[in-house]
């Protein structure tokens, strides 16, 4: 036991190295110190005028530090936009196993994304010195807002094939409830008061409206 002790202190770290889950702590509190940061900086200035210095002013943290994690402004966007799609999707998840067809599951989604909208876009404005509206709406497809996609689709492709939902293609349905709720929730943020009730009834009335005419497959 003796020699099993002295054999594990040998090979252990440097007593001044900090422990694994310390270091893994540090570097989750600096990801989020430089998204916090940036989500003020492209609010306050917008994306196209704000940099990376400007973000790095923002954190505390050194230069090396940032290039630790994000390589560019877009980097760290992409990253936002990620955590935002990473956070939605249990939400979204929740709605398809409390549905009981595809209507519940398409309205409660909607709803649920409207919401999250409006959750995020007060976010970014408590960001802003004087509340404006100033963060851009970039598109862009991450692994998470992809991940996002294939919950949908795989909901959509689930509904269908149980006789829940006309057969139609599962994989343009799902693109276009996706494009009808993105669509539809810019509008509503656009507009005072926001209405999220009627914004998601909109989305869904076009959506299942719409559906009559949709070629079936075999």
């Amino acid at each position: 036991m003796a020699a099993e002790v002295l054999t594990l202190s040998q090979t252990s770290p440097a007593a001044d190295s900090p422990p694994a889950g310390k270091r893994e702590q540090t570097k989750a509190a600096n990801r989020a110190a430089i998204l916090e940061a940036a989500r003020a900086v492209f609010n306050d200035m917008g994306y196209d005028a704000a940099t990376v210095r400007d973000i790095i002013r923002r954190t505390g943290l050194s230069v090396g530090a940032f290039y630790n994690y994000y390589r560019s402004k877009e980097e760290v966007y992409e990253a936002l936009a990620d955590d935002g799609a990473r956070r939605f999707r249990p939400i979204l998840r929740e709605q398809y196993s409390q549905a009981a067809d595809f209507e519940t599951y398409i309205r409660g989604a909607i709803t649920a994304y409207m919401r999250f909208l409006v959750d995020e876009e007060e976010a970014w404005e408590q960001s802003s010195p004087d509340g404006v509206r100033n963060h851009p709406h970039l598109r862009m497809e991450t692994p998470e807002m992809l991940a996002v996609y294939g919950e949908v689709k795989g909901a959509v492709a689930d509904v269908i094939e149980r006789g829940l939902a006309p057969r139609v293609d599962a994989d343009y349905l799902a693109a276009a409830c996706i494009a009808v709720a993105r669509e539809v929730g810019e509008r509503m943020l656009e507009r005072r008061p926001i209405r999220i009730d009627v914004a998601a009834d909109f989305a869904v009335s076009l959506i299942l409206g719409g559906m009559a005419a949709l070629p079936r497959i075999d």
